[in-house]
């Protein structure tokens, strides 16, 4: 029996090494690509041309729309409750609105990314960025001769009586889970941001007839995913610092970040495109039907 433990204890701690040298290299390169966070997509010409199509649906929407809220205040001043200055007022606000619902988002979103990455930058102290600073850690670790020796190396602190492989494996783990999670949260607020410019299109024939509460909660929506984007990497950036110092709480302040979303929606900033496409199909739909009512009315 003890020949036998001894070889499966040799051959366990040859697999527990191999896999501590696959899953630090995978997130060596990992992190050596987490510079991206979406901003990029912006800045080709065939967004840039979806984005130029959406502004032209917008503005026919809202042309309509403002032809169809003349003829509503017309049969509403007939019976003595139509107000040409509401009307007027909607009116601005709907050319205000057409104006700025593909520049406003692009640019807040750009604002969110580079005001993260300064303040990010500022917390670390030196003049990097999250992927800096993750390497850094991922740097370390490769220094390292053994997994049985994290513990011992001062990388996680307030860990360093842990002996057990596993442990130190789980922790690698636990950290590279909660980064990869919140990269790809930012990697595809950018697709993201590009359906709800489309979505948001939509909207234009409600606001000049007066009708802004869908406009307010997609607003409050490109609100919600541009805090997201400045928080969650702020938070991450913020446990990866603490991680060498209390790796517990660190790893508490990472998998945190996974969760600002929900505390978002929780607060009225939903950053979900359910509610919003569902929403804009129902104005579409009264926008339809609208539309052949008043062309049934006027010959009349």
């Amino acid at each position: 029996m003890f020949i036998w433990d001894f070889i499966l204890g040799d051959v366990m701690n040859q697999i527990i090494d191999w896999a501590y040298g696959q899953i630090v290299g995978f997130l060596a390169d990992f992190f050596a690509n987490m510079g991206n966070m979406g901003v990029e997509l912006f800045e080709m010409s065939w967004v840039q041309s979806i984005v130029l199509f959406f502004s032209y649906l917008a503005w026919s929407l809202y042309g309509t729309g403002l032809i169809v809220s003349v003829f509503e205040t017309g049969i509403e001043y007939q019976n003595g409750r139509g107000s040409i200055r509401d009307a007027g007022l909607n009116a601005i606000k709907g050319f205000m609105a057409v104006s700025l619902f593909t520049i406003v988002p692009i640019e807040l979103y750009k604002l969110s990314v580079n005001l993260q990455a300064s303040l990010t930058a500022g917390i670390t102290g030196y003049g990097t960025g999250i992927n800096e600073l993750a390497s850094s850690i991922i740097a370390n670790l490769n220094t390292v001769g053994d997994i049985t020796s994290v513990g011992s190396s001062g990388i996680f602190g307030g860990l360093s009586m842990i002996t057990s492989p596993f442990m130190a494996l789980f922790i690698i783990v636990l950290m590279g889970y909660a980064v990869i999670k919140v990269f790809f949260a930012n990697l595809k607020r950018g697709g993201i941001l590009l359906i709800q410019i489309a979505v948001g299109s939509l909207y234009m024939f409600s606001v000049p007839r007066g009708y802004i509460d869908g406009f307010i909660q997609w607003s409050k929506q490109i609100i919600g995913l541009c805090l997201t984007t400045f928080l969650q990497a702020t938070i991450l950036t913020a446990g990866l610092m603490v991680v060498k110092d209390h790796a517990l709480l660190g790893l508490g302040l990472m998998l945190s970040a996974g969760e600002v979303p929900r505390v978002a929606g929780a607060f009225g900033l939903d950053t979900s495109t359910r509610a919003n496409v569902m929403s804009a199909v129902y104005t579409a739909q009264a926008a339809v039907n609208t539309t052949k009512t008043i062309v049934q009315t006027v010959p009349k």
